[in-house]
């Protein structure tokens, strides 16, 4: 019986690329035990996403290769009370990546040089509608190949931007009322919950240097605090299936709520005070008034994205929308 031909490099999922990598260098021990490897520093060194990252570094981790531990990340062995983390940057490592693996990588992560662009686009024409993504276009506005565009259309799927028809045409929106009020009460559910199965894990020293840069540091955001709620408070609860849920519940908030501000909406400056009070209270361990801190937020949160929609809805006539965007 002829066997299946191997499926091109380029075709295979990112995370078995980035995996495949990650898995050369430990057990050539180029990367050594105890090395601390974070998502971030990964994701910029292989030009892609943190999402691919993490499914390689699970991967690893199920075959014994790295293993998470009482810090961010996971460290490059299996599990040993006398490994001492070492933390330094990846990319100061002679790191071996076959050609053609690279090569895999790079066609894979060309779309990256364009996305944020585009997320920003097809968020906010969600407002004003139901708009089908039209692929020659897309790849005409950017001037690249339609498999590059296939990339950046895929990841916005990932992110619940959108989605396709029976038709299979690519499609965003609408964004109703009823889907951001219903998005908001879901996370006003599971994150107060998510928040207190973490306590045991949560990354004080880091939420408490955030909560004095409230105020003093201008270059704080309601968004970055927003991340790092995410980051070292809810992502430490021990139940992966509630935090990714949690996470995908919160993409298409969060890239609309990006896109209007982008518009000139103003960022809501009580959100800092609130996440002062908020990050005051989990330093301070009462976890359970945080918690329902944390629940009132989110109803609040939820009242004035509505408010942000309905202003940006007004004014619909005077927002131009990229040629690849059709109404429907």
């Amino acid at each position: 019986m002829i066997g299946r031909p191997n499926k091109p490099l380029a075709q295979e999922p990112r995370y078995e690329l980035i995996a495949q990598v990650l898995r050369r260098n430990i057990l050539s021990a180029v990367l050594p035990k105890g090395l601390v490897l974070l998502e971030g520093p990964i994701a910029a060194l292989m030009q892609t996403s943190r999402m691919p990252v993490q499914a390689a570094l699970r991967m690893l981790a199920d075959e014994g290769l790295v293993h998470r531990f009482d810090g961010r990340g996971y460290l490059v062995g299996s599990e040993d009370p006398a490994l001492s983390p070492l933390r330094r940057d990846i990319s100061s490592f002679a790191l071996h990546i076959p050609q053609q693996v690279d090569d895999a990588l790079q066609t894979r992560g060309t779309w990256r040089h364009f996305y944020d662009d585009i997320e920003e686009q097809v968020a906010l024409c969600q407002v004003f509608g139901e708009f089908r993504i039209v692929e020659t276009e897309l790849a005409d506005y950017l001037g690249v190949s339609r498999t590059v565009v296939r990339d950046v259309l895929s990841r916005l799927q990932e992110r619940g931007l959108i989605r396709k028809d029976a038709s299979s045409h690519w499609i965003a929106g609408p964004l109703t009322a009823r889907t951001v009020r219903e998005k908001f009460e879901l996370r006003a559910i599971v994150e107060p919950a998510a928040l207190r199965l973490a306590a045991p894990h949560i990354r004080y020293s880091q939420i408490e240097e955030f909560r004095d840069r409230i105020g003093t540091d201008p270059s704080l955001k309601p968004e970055s605090l927003e991340d790092a709620l995410m980051d070292y408070c809810i992502a430490q609860a021990p139940n992966t299936a509630l935090v990714e849920m949690i996470q995908n519940n919160q993409m298409l908030l969060t890239s609309v709520n990006r896109a209007l501000t982008g518009l000139g909406l103003p960022e809501d400056a009580i959100a800092l005070d609130q996440y002062r009070t908020l990050f005051d209270l989990i330093a301070r361990h009462p976890i359970d008034s945080a918690a329902e801190y944390l629940r009132d937020h989110l109803h609040i949160m939820g009242a004035k994205n509505l408010a942000r929609m309905k202003i940006v809805a007004m004014i619909s006539e005077t927002v131009g929308f990229a040629p690849y965007l059709s109404p429907r």
